[in-house]
């Protein structure tokens, strides 16, 4: 590990791991001081709750690697004792049902970010994968009470329509954690110029994904294809926007996937992904330090890997979340 590496707060915008040991054992050899870890993405408000139950047991049994980080403070402490700071979020808003009492509940519980739908349509609006009725009366209201609390708004997985009426009608910036751009692959998930621009230009913040299914290479892509996806959208907003959101699905397997990709009615089914190989070079979340190189050999100055790295995400944490 290099000591650029070492010395920065690395953090990654999202993972959705099968979350044991293990992982949390990787996210120390990766050298990350924090991540923003699913613990939503179908699951009502009962089963939500039982998730995040047994994620803050899974986190004081293993409190020699993690702890649970609420806000920027608690990511600095983490960093400072070797450890990695556990971000509770979710990937869909349906375990807030037609509760907006709920979303306080869950700030109360330690949740921090919130995606607004997760491919299809919910209550507050429509995914990418449908074409786009925009954002909700309901859904309006769900952000107003987002942004008062304190959680973030995510706009990953959300429809083009949707995400333009949530940006402008959040008060905080908002943010796209795990997406790549359209413009290196034609594909319903990633985002054209045009969106990265609109979602910069309103104080936003882009998380670049190393998902190969997305990335233009595929299951071919190696760590310098993640680079290079993430110089293409620096090149489109600037260096202070933009940081890393690896969507790692480290520990599952193929039934997982299949849960991820269902949509409305018994067995109908949004898409495929196959077979799912991450890039040669960051397989893992313990080759996070292999990113850095890999930057460094690419030809970044110091500071703008350091941003990229995590102090983006820092700062962009601080106005969503206060300190």
């Amino acid at each position: 590990m290099s000591s650029l590496h070492q010395d920065s707060i690395v953090i990654d915008g999202l993972i959705i791991a099968n979350l044991n040991r293990s992982v949390f054992e990787d996210m120390k050899k990766g050298g990350l001081a924090a991540a923003n870890c699913t613990v939503s993405v179908w699951d009502d408000f009962p089963k939500t709750v039982d998730n995040i139950g047994q994620l803050k047991q899974l986190i004081r049994d293993n409190s020699d690697l993690v702890t649970l980080a609420r806000n920027t403070a608690d990511i600095v402490q983490a960093k400072a004792d070797g450890k990695t700071g556990i971000v509770l979020g979710f990937q869909n808003a349906h375990a807030f049902e037609d509760n907006l009492g709920y979303i306080e509940a869950f700030h109360d519980m330690g949740v921090r970010v919130v995606q607004l739908c997760y491919n299809t349509q919910n209550l507050v609006g429509t995914g990418c994968y449908e074409r786009d009725g925009g954002l909700s009366g309901y859904g309006r209201e769900v952000i107003a009470e987002m942004n008062r609390v304190g959680i973030m708004v995510d706009l990953s997985h959300v429809g083009s329509k949707t995400s333009e009426e949530a940006i402008l009608a959040s008060t905080k910036p908002v943010a796209y954690t795990h997406c790549l751009p359209l413009g290196l692959k034609d594909h319903p998930r990633n985002k054209s110029d045009a969106e990265l621009k609109f979602i910069a230009d309103h104080g936003g913040f882009i998380g670049v994904t190393m998902f190969s299914p997305f990335l233009k290479r595929g299951n071919a892509s190696t760590v310098h294809d993640y680079v290079e996806a993430i110089d293409y959208v620096i090149n489109i907003v600037g260096e202070d926007c933009v940081g890393l959101g690896s969507d790692f699905t480290q520990g599952h397997g193929h039934e997982f996937f299949d849960m991820l990709t269902h949509d409305k009615g018994r067995w109908r089914r949004l898409t495929t992904f196959g077979e799912v190989i991450n890039p040669e070079g960051i397989r893992t979340i313990g080759d996070f330090p292999n990113l850095t190189t890999t930057m460094q050999q690419t030809g970044w100055s110091d500071a703008r890997i350091t941003k990229v790295l995590g102090a983006n995400w820092m700062k962009f944490f601080d106005q969503v979340w206060g300190t």
